[in-house]
């Protein structure tokens, strides 16, 4: 257990007195408010918010941080208050102590919610004083290591918590040392199979691979003494996880992971790491695929080295990585290395730090309010960048994540360009903006005033730069249409109901529909934009709560009308609206949702709520309004029929499709359509469309079918 004796140590060569009675005024605070307070590994409570202080102490963070590191969990688990912190510590303290409060309390039903939620209090707490973060991560590492005291569930829910949301986060500010411990204690919880498959894979080989590193390091530094270069070289086996990680994404096996043993040599100048790769690609025979000039182009997060693969001993390979001491100490702290204060508020964010950027991006976006799922999709772009390098035709570097496509590009530059893109030139040849960028790909875009954005182009977009840019501006195109549609029908339906025109001017109709619906009303056009967008639906109900005074007679439909409707009218769709009861509802003709499965409502102007499956070309691809979506679920009290497609490849033999009707049949399932084509190689392809009772049941009659013998796959379609 680490003692406090032991943080002051640490801390001492560059804290000032007043900084020392500060951090010991706060240990015996943090003492008395958990006294009697002990973890589930058995020891005093106390242990953790000093294990704490001793991580943000190794990275040299200023008084305050580790005063409130001591302080971390005295809101959540004692009963001290925020007020009394600022007494005692002042408000600098109590507000990072409360930043961290609020990141552990966050309390949502669905995983993805409570991600989604983590995530915005996370970048919130990080643009209001970035040292919260340095805080939590250093929290997350040590309950980490005593995770093993916890239930399974719970082990698993943090573990993949870490992998998905912390981890990601300090890579992002460039604290490799944190985010390979966060990732390599998250792995032994999230799939101990593959974990203790990859140890198994490199205890054998570690004793011999530290032999060979010794002997390479010996000669190196031979070779830096010849040439007076002075460097400090150290050698490493790489981690679990990461060797997991580049296996699957990869799509290699262990032996072609070529960095398993690295050397990392540091030394005290640029250009002595430059000399450094020619001494070594003189004396060893090197991968040129494999090296890479971080140096020159730094990783998004400012990392900088010379990574190169060499050839030695018996056809051994091996990555050295070549930084100066301060590239070092930004490769393992990151930002928390270039910590600075400013005498105003030392709390606050360099604005111009580009390293933060992805931040006050993410920041802004955020305060649309998106959904959980929007949340978490635009932080895979944003949290774990490949990045690939593109240049513009004047030279200038422009990162983007992999994957972005010309249009990403255009966005970057400015989002005007983005806005009137239309057309690409890559490398000097004409592409299209869906076209996907290739490291060093020289990029020019070409835009026109008449070009304007439509929502395909959201199709395109990879980033959430591009996406959030183009959401805003098809949003303000909307509006004016949405208010076009809602005053045509208010006027409709306030004719239809024969209200007086006196009841219809401006200022007594505001304030009657203000009372009417629970949305904010201050001039006719809210309403419109509301009925215009579906917000609003116009009914006899919402007319009578609007004019309660008025004997509401509503004209006859035509009798044909009548007929129509009796005749075409479907049954209930068997949904609930959370507080949207009485809007009409259509299953969407799309994706044809079947009674079970994940959905989505979305408000379709004028016609009500249209219900998604969650798997719809539209929800995935994020082509809705997320503005316009609402909870839904299924009604279980309710039921119905529904379509469900599935797609079947089997043998090309008789009799087939006699076993299959049978076996539908048997299940209950009534064929309303069927497709046979026989493929070039003999095989059958048959699609079915079948009326069902929900997701459960198509689900059975795809098991079903499957194990009929001369059926290779059966699956939904």
């Amino acid at each position: 257990m680490i003692r406090f004796n032991d943080i002051l140590d640490k801390v001492s060569p560059y804290y000032t007195e007043r900084d020392i009675t500060q951090l010991q005024k706060a240990y015996v605070f943090a003492a008395r408010a958990h006294k009697g307070q002990v973890r589930r590994s058995g020891e005093p409570y106390l242990s953790h918010p000093l294990e704490v202080a001793s991580m943000l102490a190794d990275m040299q963070l200023d008084a305050v941080t580790l005063t409130a590191a001591l302080l971390h969990d005295v809101l959540e688990d004692t009963d001290v208050t925020a007020q009394e912190i600022q007494q005692e510590f002042g408000k600098d303290a109590a507000h990072l102590v409360e930043g961290v409060t609020k990141i552990s309390l966050v309390q949502e039903s669905s995983p993805e919610s409570r991600h989604a939620e983590t995530i915005r209090k996370i970048i919130l707490s990080m643009t209001d004083d970035l040292r919260v973060i340095f805080i939590k991560l250093a929290d997350r590492i040590h309950n980490l290591k005593t995770l093993k005291f916890l239930d399974e569930p719970k082990q698993t829910q943090v573990a993949q918590e870490t992998l998905e949301i912390y981890a990601p986060i300090a890579n992002r500010l460039g604290m490799g040392r944190i985010k390979a411990e966060l990732e390599n204690l998250a792995f032994r919880y999230v799939d101990p199979e593959h974990f203790f498959k990859i140890q198994e894979l490199v205890e054998p080989l570690r004793k011999d691979a530290e032999q060979g590193l010794e002997g390479i390091k010996a000669e190196l530094e031979e070779l830096m003494q010849k040439n007076r270069i002075r460097a400090e070289i150290v050698y490493r086996i790489k981690r679990p996880y990461s060797i997991f990680n580049k296996m699957r994404r990869q799509e290699i096996d262990f032996d072609q992971v070529y960095d398993f043993m690295a050397l990392r040599l540091l030394t005290n100048s640029v250009k002595n790491c430059y000399a450094t790769l020619g001494i070594i690609h003189q004396r060893w025979p090197h991968l040129p695929a494999r090296f890479r000039d971080f140096i020159a182009m730094p990783k998004p997060n400012h990392y900088q080295a010379l990574h190169t693969t060499i050839i030695a001993g018996k056809k051994q390979t091996i990555e050295i990585q070549i930084r100066t001491h301060e590239m070092h100490d930004i490769a393992e702290h990151g930002i928390a290395a270039h910590w600075k204060y400013k005498e105003s508020r030392p709390d606050a964010m360099d604005k111009d730090d580009k390293r933060l950027q992805w931040l006050r991006e993410m920041a802004e976006l955020y305060q649309e309010r998106k959904s959980p799922r929007e949340f978490l999709s635009s932080l895979k772009t944003n949290l774990i960048p490949e990045e690939v390098y593109v240049f513009t035709p004047k030279g200038k570097i422009i990162t983007l994540p992999l994957g972005a496509t010309a249009l990403d590009f255009a966005f970057k530059i400015h989002s005007e360009i983005g806005l009137h893109a239309h057309k690409a030139r890559i490398d000097s040849k004409p592409a299209s903006l869906k076209t996907v960028l290739k490291p060093g790909n020289i990029v020019e875009v070409l835009t026109s005033p008449d070009v304007t954005p439509g929502r395909e182009w959201l199709n395109i977009a990879f980033t959430s730069t591009a996406r959030h840019h183009l959401r805003r501006w098809l949003n303000q195109q909307e509006r004016a249409k949405y208010i076009s549609l809602g005053r045509t029908l208010w006027r409709k339906e306030a004719a239809k109901f024969r209200i007086p025109s006196k009841m219809l001017k401006e200022d007594p109709l505001v304030a009657q529909v203000r009372d009417a619906v629970p949305f904010r009303i201050h001039i006719l056009e809210d309403l419109y934009l509301l009925i215009g967008s579906g917000r609003i639906i116009l009914d006899h109900r919402l007319m009578e709560k609007i004019f309660p005074d008025a004997a509401l007679i509503k004209r006859k439909e035509p009798l044909f009308k009548k007929v129509v409707t009796r005749v075409t009218g479907r049954p209930a769709a068997g949904i609930l609206i959370k507080d949207r009861e009485g809007s009409p509802v259509n299953l969407a003709k799309c994706c044809a949702p079947i009674k079970g499965e994940p959905i989505i409502g979305y408000i379709t102007s004028g016609k009500g709520i249209t219900v998604h499956a969650e798997r719809c070309h539209y929800v995935v691809k994020e082509l809705l309004d997320s503005q316009r979506m609402v909870d839904v679920t299924w009604d279980e009290a309710t039921k119905g029929e529904y379509r469900g497609a599935m797609v079947i490849v089997s043998q090309d033999t008789p009799g087939v499709l006699a076993k299959l009707t049978a076996v539908i049949a048997k299940q209950g399932g009534n064929i309303t359509q069927a497709r046979v084509d026989t493929s070039a190689d003999g095989k059958g392809r048959i699609k079915m469309v079948l009326s069902i009772r929900d997701i459960r049941h198509l689900d059975s009659i795809i098991k079903k079918v499957a194990e009929i013998k001369e059926i290779e796959s059966a699956k939904r379609d």
